[in-house]
């Protein structure tokens, strides 16, 4: 799905549920063409080109954290929470989507890692995971970015999270045939034991009729 699509997307839940918290919360779970998103307040240096005269898809966007890239391979979640249903705590709800992550990879017989004062999953020292989010009134957007098999290339533009000194990796360099609908699936049931919900598996329709 196109970057702003979903953003739009995201959006769209967030003010649904502003103005009506007791509805359901949501977990969006995709892939995105190649786009690189920039943080509130990021640092354009750590971006290896002109972002005003590039033919790279760039949007300056409202969540944490520094410059990102999404690829196909990559899957993205955005969870839209109310966490005054959980706990009014980003930093836990932070750790709480690195412990989703860890989960997924323990699937596979793989141990992540978190690194004090970073966010994010390492494997073996390389990043695997990306996490940064926005809260409005206690509701999630943004979210987490798991690098499964995409072509890594795209992040040798970039100083990925501002990090220089820590490389970031995929799962396909451990699992050659993973997929990302196969880890959806693992992404999808360590979210609802981590957050102690119920998924219900939903369609796009809604929100593309509305367009």
């Amino acid at each position: 799905m196109p970057y702003l699509d979903a953003h739009k997307w995201q959006r769209s839940l967030l003010t649904e549920r502003i103005h009506d918290p007791n509805l359901d919360d949501v977990l969006i779970l995709l892939e995105h063409p190649p786009v690189y998103t920039l943080g509130q307040g990021s640092n354009s240096d750590f971006i290896k080109f002109d972002i005003d005269k590039t033919q790279y898809d760039v949007h300056r966007i409202e969540r944490g954290g520094e410059v990102t890239y999404h690829c196909p391979g990559q899957l993205v979640g955005y969870p839209i929470l109310n966490l005054q249903r959980y706990r009014k705590d980003l930093h836990w709800y932070l750790r709480q989507l690195e412990e989703v992550i860890i989960r997924v990879l323990a699937v596979y017989g793989l141990q992540g890692q978190r690194i004090p004062a970073f966010t994010g999953v390492w494997l073996q020292g390389r990043k695997v995971a990306a996490i940064g989010i926005k809260v409005s009134r206690w509701i999630t957007m943004h979210g987490f970015a798991l690098n499964v098999c995409p072509d890594m290339t795209g992040f040798e533009r970039i100083v990925p999270c501002g990090i220089s000194d820590k490389p970031v990796g995929s799962l396909a360099e451990w699992i050659p045939e993973i997929t990302c609908q196969e880890v959806r699936f693992y992404v999808a049931q360590s979210f609802a034991e981590v957050f102690g919900v119920e998924l219900v598996e939903s369609q796009l329709e809604g929100f593309f009729q509305s367009e």
